[in-house]
């Protein structure tokens, strides 16, 4: 019963808080709940990887208050995100669109892996092959025997 209590508890604190103010909601829960739609679209540029409505950074607030401001100005959905956009480039979005100039958005850290990993691989074959140990010839097996003072 304990376990199953604690349990519960810490599932109950690990979701995401709304951090939307009581004083930037909207009148309308039409418009409120499209404020929130494009609140989840949009990243919060200091958290970089929590949506402005899970943040609680002043400049995620601020962009809520932008949203909610154009959204009561009457522009639709789109037109809010691309004004954010505009403004603070694709980066703001948590889901950038697939174009030249955000490829190292989408494939940056698969390429940094793929980098890491050759590095590693080229690392262990140049250990494995100095390790490689080579017999002594007759000449080397003498020499040896020599200066450890055993003589053939």
């Amino acid at each position: 019963m304990i376990r199953a209590l604690a349990l519960l508890l810490v599932l109950l604190t690990a979701t995401p808080a709304w951090t939307v103010e009581p004083d930037e909601i909207l009148a309308d829960p039409a418009q409120e709940a499209r404020a929130r739609e494009v609140g989840q679209e949009l990243r919060c540029l200091v958290c970089q990887n929590q949506a402005i409505d899970d943040s609680n950074a002043p400049l995620a607030r601020d962009l809520r208050i932008l949203v909610r401001e154009r959204i009561k100005a009457g522009d639709s959905n789109a037109q809010v995100m691309d004004f954010v956009v505009a403004r603070y480039g694709d980066f703001v979005r948590l889901r950038p669109p697939m174009r030249a100039e955000t490829y190292l958005l989408w494939f940056g850290p698969a390429l940094i892996l793929a980098i890491a990993l050759s590095a590693l691989l080229l690392a262990l074959r140049r250990r494995k092959a100095a390790s490689r140990t080579v017999p002594l010839d007759a000449n080397e097996r003498a020499r040896l025997d020599k200066i450890l003072g055993g003589e053939p």
